[in-house]
């Protein structure tokens, strides 16, 4: 196996690593995103796209994948600088522009997995995932709950997150509700999360989601191994099951 991979043995045989370097993966999204592609090309994902058109803010640096000195860049062209940085033989590209319905089918074309971080300003993230459905690619929807790092997933033959809500205005928040309504369904406490939810909702000021790093990074490693388990062959579980990790789940 590559010495940069080594450490990967046993959990990765040196067949599954070599695909997954070949693995085309696109982020549509570079908050979250951020947090993923790293630990995406730490596992051995070496061919990367990167497109959003928002800056690094300050605001971001509390649980996005920045630096300062990455304060008013472009976050596409300050993530693949710290890409490459880490392993300069990667096959990473970014695009600073924001993905629309002009540009979505040219975007996504030729990649095999999608990660939509995008925000639900607009109906975009549901053009997306009905893009990746014409065209076969699994989308990852990274959610950051604070506490808890979230993913659901979305292929070509599981229900689309549109069956939840097609309006992309409150969605991430709905989302979060359906995770409680689902949890209750399955007599699973959540009640970390119904008290977010709840103090939110009644917040007189509430403008944008409360994130912490926490969930940026257990997110990450969700969507490391599901990408994993898609280029192997293996299981994953789609939509309108998810994956959801918070120790104030842990009943050990």
């Amino acid at each position: 196996m590559e010495e940069r991979y080594v450490r990967n043995h046993i959990y990765v045989s040196e067949e599954d690593q070599v695909a997954v370097r070949n693995t085309k993966v696109i982020f549509g999204g570079a908050g979250i995103g951020s947090n993923i592609a790293e630990c995406a090309l730490r596992f051995g994902f070496e061919r990367i796209t990167i497109v959003d058109g928002d800056r690094v803010e300050e605001n971001n640096l509390n649980r996005q994948n920045y630096t300062q000195a990455d304060l008013g860049k472009y976050k596409a062209e300050a993530l693949a600088e710290r890409l490459l940085a880490i392993n300069a033989k990667a096959k990473i590209s970014f695009h600073n522009c924001y993905i629309d319905g002009t540009n979505v089918e040219g975007l996504l074309s030729g990649h095999d997995i999608a990660v939509n971080a995008l925000d639900f300003n607009s109906d975009i993230p549901f053009v997306f995932d009905d893009v990746c459905k014409k065209s076969g690619i699994p989308v990852l929807h990274p959610y950051n709950f604070g506490w808890g790092g979230f993913l659901s997933v979305i292929t070509p033959n599981s229900l689309p997150l549109s069956q939840l809500s097609d309006d992309p205005k409150g969605f991430e928040l709905r989302m979060a509700e359906y995770v409680l309504g689902y949890s209750s369904f399955w007599n699973i406490s959540r009640e970390w999360l119904e008290k977010i939810i709840h103090k939110y909702k009644t917040e007189e000021s509430a403008a944008s989601l409360p994130q912490l790093s926490v969930a940026s990074w257990i997110t990450a490693g969700y969507c490391v191994n599901v990408m994993y388990n898609l280029v192997t062959g293996k299981d994953v579980r789609t939509f309108p099951k998810f994956y959801l990790s918070s120790i104030y789940d842990d009943g050990n």
